[in-house]
């Protein structure tokens, strides 16, 4: 199994999850819970809980919660190499999550926007590896320099190469160029149809796929309730999954980190597109069942119990 190297973010998520539809400028019971979140820490979360071999690299606060982060993610198995930031706190976001699901999130970086290219271990970086950058680490100006740095390192190294594109707001506050002009040489994007039309003007998910691999040799784009399609030069339309069904959706926090972690296993070993994108289905969908973007130690628990 391909060893996967996952650069990125690491967030504490307050959680809210209204159980009606809210009451502008009053009050609306919800449920508030709190969990281990980032993109990057997600997606290396639901690798290490699938069987994979995963590092994490981050940076987080000196703080209770960085500790607290730290330890779920070696808990699930993940080999955590975070760096202590004796300045800034451990990033955290709030997930306001409505009673149909839907989700708007309020996030402060913190440590991650402070990631320096010494922050990345060189050792990590070795032909036959697999590197996923998280797109929050470039949209970022803070980070930016380390994530351009760990594409050099994987580069350098003959690493194949993942990157997702972050989230549509700050992706279009920086811009398409920029960000397809950093993240060039990698061998796969992975976007949502928001961000892809963002990255291309393009507002139907199957024409802004193509024009996407003019960039990069493979494209994913994840389209919500319309599954995700995969792409490459040289076939006449993407090939398409559908979505898995959901008897109710909980939380769709981090379901798109968990469809990455579900595709990538399969994609590393070869296997056929519809293959890697069913798996990334399905795994998201057993994210949206429940509260929170990750795997929890007593979900895992009682998983393997069962």
């Amino acid at each position: 199994m391909t060893r996967v190297v996952v650069v990125g973010d690491l967030m504490t998520d307050t959680v809210a999850r209204a159980a009606y539809p809210l009451a502008k400028g009053s009050d609306t019971p919800a449920m508030v819970t709190m969990h281990g979140g980032g993109s990057a820490a997600n997606v290396a979360s639901w690798l290490a809980v699938e069987g994979g071999e995963v590092t994490f690299v981050g940076r987080r606060g000196a703080d209770i919660a960085g500790r607290n982060r730290d330890m779920e993610l070696m808990g699930l198995g993940v080999d955590a190499r975070t760096v202590m930031d004796n300045e800034r706190p451990t990033g955290s976001c709030v997930v306001m999550v409505t009673h149909k699901g839907d989700r708007t999130m309020l996030s402060d970086p913190g440590a991650n926007a402070a990631l320096l290219p010494e922050d990345i271990p060189a050792e990590l970086f070795g032909q036959g590896a697999h590197l996923h950058l998280s797109g929050y680490s470039l949209l970022n100006e803070g980070s930016r320099k380390a994530a351009q740095h760990t594409l050099a390192l994987a580069r350098k190294a003959q690493m194949s190469i993942s990157v997702d594109a972050g989230s549509s707001s700050p992706l279009k506050r920086v811009g398409a160029e920029p960000f397809l002009e950093w993240t060039q040489g990698a061998r796969l994007l992975v976007v949502n149809a928001a961000e892809a039309e963002v990255l291309t003007g393009r507002e139907e998910p199957q024409a802004a796929a193509k024009v996407l691999t003019a960039w990069y040799p493979q494209v994913v784009i994840k389209m919500g309730a319309d599954g995700a399609l995969w792409y490459t030069n040289g076939r006449p339309e993407p090939i398409v999954a559908p979505a898995q069904p959901i008897d109710k959706i909980v939380d769709g926090t981090g379901a798109g980190d968990a469809f990455i972690a579900g595709f990538l296993p399969p994609w590393l070993d070869g296997k056929p597109p519809a293959e890697a994108l069913a798996a990334g289905c399905a795994l998201a969908a057993r994210a949206m069942t429940r509260i929170g973007a990750r795997p929890t130690l007593d979900v895992v628990d009682n998983e393997i119990r069962n």
